[in-house]
């Protein structure tokens, strides 16, 4: 369960540093927090992996998450457009991503003999 609680930390650290470049261009206060929030992102991430966590689950539901939650802040606070087209494109990928958490979790319960 922490290897969960490591991995939204990473996912929330990385988009705060990722909105934070977009924020940096007026005030450039904000490229502290980029540092420190990539920093954290990847030490949040290693403890998941860490913590049993395999890293294809864990990238890919870091890097889904990461581009949905950027996609959709952007839009409230910069304005940024969000198409149906674009929107259409994150439900590819987070399906896409929740295809290889139930890969990896089929995968497990084969190598323990519970299949």
């Amino acid at each position: 369960m922490k290897q969960w609680i490591f991995l939204v930390g990473a996912i929330i650290s990385e988009v705060v540093a990722t909105l934070s470049l977009k924020a940096g261009m007026d005030n450039s206060i904000f490229y502290i927090v980029v540092l420190i929030g990539y920093v954290l992102a990847f030490v949040f991430l290693t403890k998941a992996l860490k913590s049993g966590m395999a890293l294809g689950v864990a990238y890919g539901i870091w890097g889904a998450c990461g581009v949905a939650m950027t996609a959709f802040l952007s839009h409230l606070i910069f304005n940024e457009p969000l198409t149906s087209i674009m929107v259409l494109g994150i439900v590819v990928i987070i399906a896409g991503v929740l295809m290889i958490e139930l890969g990896s979790q089929a995968a497990t319960r084969k190598e323990k003999g519970n299949v």
